[in-house]
């Protein structure tokens, strides 16, 4: 007979070690502190913040979504979202919404570009006097659903 499974008690991480779990620098821990989007769990009796296991996840997440073009106010939305784990919010709703439909306009970029990209790398280098594929993909004007009002000065 099989003894039952004990819950594994897992050790609270120094901001050193979540550094390096999480593969960034102190500062940048202390950064995403100051913005309120990781907060330690508690302190130990010396004063060193103290992390739980998941810390190390959010922290690469919100590196993650840096490096996919997302802002720190957009994480901090996303993590707010998560972190509330109910119905969302009418607000949070139009902010999923529009951030869906900004990655599908990026991922169609990114297709043109992939497919500008094979032609060319399948038919060779551009001929004198056309525009380039790879230029085209990108250049051509955007829908109208994917324009962003351009800011007037004195707009913040």
């Amino acid at each position: 007979m099989a003894s039952p499974r004990r819950p594994v008690e897992v050790s609270p991480l120094r901001i050193g070690e979540l550094a390096r779990e999480a593969g960034v620098k102190l500062s940048t821990l202390r950064f995403y502190e100051r913005r309120k989007l990781l907060l330690p769990m508690d302190r130990s009796e010396s004063g060193q913040r103290l992390y739980g296991p998941e810390a190390a996840i959010r922290v690469r997440f919100i590196r993650r979504s840096q490096e996919l073009g997302f802002t720190l106010k957009e994480v901090s939305s996303v993590l707010a979202l998560t972190d509330r784990r109910g119905t969302p919010t009418r607000d949070v709703a139009r902010f999923a919404e529009a951030k869906v439909q900004a990655i599908d306009a990026r991922i169609d970029d990114l297709r043109r570009m992939r497919r500008a990209i094979t032609t060319l790398m399948a038919e060779g280098f551009c001929p004198p006097d056309t525009v380039c594929p790879i230029q085209a993909s990108l250049g051509a004007p955007k829908s109208p659903a994917e324009r962003k009002p351009a800011k007037r000065r004195g707009d913040a």
